[in-house]
């Protein structure tokens, strides 16, 4: 896909469940308690158990490469955390909004801004993708 310069790039939801934090803790090996244990997250101040920031900047580039069409043309990417994602003990989880702006664009790359929702609020600043174009 060729970015212009201004588009605003179509939403795109990814749900997380208390699954899917224990198969990334498996993989990523960080196994920290407020990531699955209701007791201890509450315990250390947090609003419930929470993704794994790391999952969700994952899921911010999955976005990415997917407006792209393809991952490989990513050249840089960044986040900030700013906001935990709680992930309530249900089947549905919780519920990850990804969108984008180009801020710029030429013949050979763009840059997106993206804008990261969860239950209302911004979970990550300064979210921001360098994409080659084709």
């Amino acid at each position: 896909m060729r970015f212009e310069a201004g588009q605003v790039l179509p939403e795109q939801v990814f749900r997380v469940t208390r699954a899917d934090l224990v198969r990334y803790a498996g993989a990523s090996g960080d196994f920290n308690p407020i990531h699955w244990s209701e007791r201890t997250a509450s315990g250390v101040g947090l609003p419930g158990v929470i993704a794994h920031g790391m999952l969700t900047m994952a899921l911010a580039g999955q976005a990415v490469a997917a407006w792209a069409g393809r991952g490989d043309v990513v050249t840089d990417f960044g986040v900030r955390f700013t906001r935990p994602v709680p992930v309530p003990d249900t089947d549905e989880g919780t519920a990850l909004s990804f969108t984008a702006v180009v801020k710029s664009a030429d013949n050979d790359a763009a840059l997106l801004e993206l804008t990261a929702i969860c239950n209302g609020e911004k979970v990550l600043a300064q979210a921001r993708a360098k994409v080659r174009q084709a």
